[in-house]
């Protein structure tokens, strides 16, 4: 289908109105990643049928596009089609009443670019793209609205026949250089038109360019008298388009992946001239599901509610709803837990499920008809349907699929992926980032592109033999009495299993990216900075900068979630301190905005913390500064840092006197005792204190006596300094 007839006369413009108006708002879901990243897990099941906290990845998609207005979704289907047909006859989705579901199924589409093809090409009466769509994958977890984005991109496309794309972006909530410990994506660069929004330049790579830089195009700045560049922006993969979208994938067969041939293929287009634009949301969720790295944060998202209303204990697309209880705790009614079993916070618990003696389990999620034995240890892992884990098993940061069974003893470390009904040996360890399955690695590699062309009516080997794979009922590479096999890292990728990997960014890696970041904080006057706008002399002359109080608030809450999550999820400080430098570099803030914002979100915590008086409130207040006062000396190095803290404590005293008010000195001096502020920095806030006007004082008056303490204190130790000398 190509672009639309043109009307003529004021006539034809109305009945255009009224058309588009009554124009059935549709998308086109791709039920395939095209990737091979989910293996071997997706040898043997798609990728959107693949849980994710207890419910398969497309059952989000589709609740969400029908929650945001879309009355008829395209699912389009390749690899494992059958599955994923049979899956939608069986849920309610093929009997919504606001929701119209259509399945296309191609076997032969082994790219995103094929698909759209196909769907141009299979064009019919009753089934056709009637005109502006919504694009987006099947993995995509999302709450955005979309009625008032398709009503934008609309209008604009009235005014500009060339705008057939809005691409959905957000800011990261970590730095392009500490990607990896969210989402595991490369790092994206982007230019826009700041005024029009127009896309100018995307970058998914940047392995061919000095760190801290990025090439752009001088025929960019030449055409554009300004240019927002940015590198703290992720691609949501939502995207709104025009038919002329269909037909542009038919006329260039060289366009298969979205983003690397597509969009860079519009925009090098000197002769059709057709054009790319940007929406950033800002309060709403969207994150697309594209590696094991990435299913950890989102699952972890959807856990702390980020998601709504796509919750655990929400009943969305017929799913069966959990119970939240304390501490972030979702379990179903008929989980059946031992007394002497530890249930951590931000864990999941599914139907049918049994937890033995002594079991501890922290920040994981558990699926339905699962049996857990007793003294069994499971951290940051998810645990698919009907698994079986006997006595004194440990598993950490580890994905296990269904039907698998871990006999007593066994270890699985970190990284770890078991596919469907393997088994692993009485006291085997698994070793670390291992790939399990009971199907053979296939014998020649294959591209990035998904090529799991498998015949979906069974998951047997007959069917997966294009592949090269074998099954064996007894494989024994986990031990006797196990049965599977490691596959093998391909060569040249050991290096890059930790970026995709569930696990906790291994140590030397998280060196790396540290001093990465130190190194970006020296000033290089040689390198355009990668997040900034850049302009022509003629028009930055008259720049209205952004009001640096926006971004320190917006900055600030950033700080907060990461804070919060952190305690939540007991994260280690070092990967604390590198989401936080992380979000530094993004809103260009100092070490000193850092301190603040740590300490603000410490305290914050302390009192959201229930509380029944002011002595509990202190006690809040001791038990979080003690346990993280690392994170906030990190930032603290500094007297300038350390009167910051003492700065932000005071405006948060003051914007609730009666809370913490009372509690000024006590907290000053506790964190005077931890060794978080010194003596030289207390001494010098009270000295300016000491200028202000009577209202300010009120905090400085209420600490006259530890001031005066820590005087005389430092007078003697000067005089001791004096004695020491006059004896030597």
């Amino acid at each position: 289908m190509g672009a639309q007839k043109k009307g003529g006369g004021g006539a034809r413009v109305s009945e255009d109105a009224e058309e588009q108006s009554h124009q059935r708002l549709q998308a086109i879901l791709l039920a395939d990643s095209f990737a091979t990243k989910f293996r071997p897990v997706t040898l043997e099941r798609p990728k959107v049928l693949l849980p994710i906290v207890n419910v398969p990845m497309i059952d989000y998609t589709l609740a969400w596009l029908e929650y945001a207005g879309i009355e008829e979704v395209f699912v389009f289907c390749c690899a494992h089609s059958i599955q994923i047909i049979e899956y939608l006859e069986k849920s309610e989705w093929y009997s919504h009443p606001n929701l119209v579901v259509r399945t296309i199924e191609s076997h032969k589409s082994i790219s995103a670019g094929d698909a759209l093809r196909y769907m141009y090409e299979q064009q019919t009466e009753t089934s056709q793209i009637q005109g502006d769509f919504v694009l987006v994958s099947g993995d995509t977890v999302s709450n955005m609205p979309l009625a008032d984005l398709i009503q934008e991109h609309r209008e604009r496309k009235k005014k500009d026949e060339k705008a057939i794309m809005t691409m959905v972006i957000k800011q990261s909530k970590s730095s392009s250089l500490t990607h990896q410990s969210r989402l595991g994506t490369d790092q994206l660069f982007i230019a826009v038109d700041p005024l029009t929004k127009q896309l100018l330049h995307y970058e998914e790579d940047k392995i061919d360019h000095p760190r801290g830089s990025v090439c752009l195009d001088k025929s960019l700045l030449e055409s554009n008298p300004s240019v927002l560049v940015c590198n703290d922006m992720q691609d949501c993969y939502i995207d709104i388009c025009s038919p002329e979208v269909l037909s542009l994938f038919e006329d260039n067969f060289d366009y298969q992946h979205l983003r690397r041939h597509f969009v860079k293929g519009v925009l090098v287009d000197d002769i059709m001239g057709y054009k790319i634009f940007t929406h950033e949301i800002h309060s709403s969720y969207a994150a697309r599901i594209d590696n094991f790295r990435s299913y950890d944060t989102v699952s972890k998202d959807i856990i702390q509610r980020w998601t709504f209303p796509y919750v655990p204990d929400i009943n969305f697309s017929g799913n069966r709803p959990l119970k939240l209880g304390r501490q972030g705790i979702y379990r179903a009614c008929d989980v059946i837990q031992s007394r002497s079993a530890d249930v951590g916070a931000s864990s999941v618990i599914g139907y049918g499920t049994k937890i033995g003696d002594g079991d501890k389990i922290l920040n994981s999620v558990i699926g339905n008809g699962c049996s857990i034995g007793s003294n069994v240890v499971i951290e940051g892992s998810y645990i698919w349907n009907n698994v079986t884990i006997e006595d004194g098993c440990e598993i950490r940061n580890a994905i296990v699929s269904d039907g698998v069974k871990i006999r007593a003893g066994a270890v699985l470390q970190p990284g770890v992926v078991l596919s469907f009904n393997v088994v692993v040996g009485r006291d085997f360890v698994v070793p670390a980032y291992s790939k399990v399955s009971l199907l053979q690695q296939p014998t020649t590699e294959d591209s990035d592109e998904e090529l799991e062309y498998a015949d979906s009516s069974s998951r047997t080997a007959d069917h997966l033999s294009g592949l090269n794979l074998q099954m064996e009922s007894k494989a024994s590479e986990l031990g006797p009495d196990g049965a599977g096999y490691i596959w093998e890292v391909c060569e040249g990728a050991h290096d890059e299993e930790w970026k995709h990997s569930v696990a906790p960014i291994p140590e030397d890696k998280l060196a790396e990216i540290t001093q990465a970041i130190d190194d970006d904080d020296t000033d290089d006057e040689s390198v355009v900075p990668t997040s900034g706008e850049l302009k022509s002399d003629a028009d930055s002359i008259n720049t209205d900068m952004n009001d640096p109080n926006d971004d320190y608030y917006d900055f600030e809450k950033e700080v907060e979630g990461t804070v919060l999550r952190a305690v939540e999820e007991n994260i280690k400080v070092d990967l604390v301190t590198l989401e936080i430098n992380g979000l530094r570099l993004s809103y260009n803030m100092e070490s000193a905005d850092c301190a603040g914002a740590t300490f603000y979100s410490m305290m914050k915590l302390a009192v959201d913390t229930p509380h029944n008086s002011a002595s509990e409130l202190y006690k809040n207040a001791a038990s979080i500064i003690t346990k993280w006062k690392e994170l906030l000396g990190f930032y603290v190095k500094k007297i300038d840092e350390q009167i910051e803290v003492i700065m932000k404590f005071e405006e948060m005293c003051q914007e609730s006197p009666k809370e913490l008010g009372p509690l000024f000195t006590q907290i000053l001096h506790l964190l005077y005792d931890k060794d978080v502020l010194q003596e030289d920095a207390i001494l010098r806030w009270a000295e300016e204190k000491a200028g202000a006007d009577e209202a300010d004082k009120v905090y400085l008056k209420q600490c006259e006596t530890f001031i005066q303490w820590l005087k005389e204190a430092s007078e003697e130790e000067d005089e001791d300094d004096e004695d020491e000398e006059e004896d030597d």
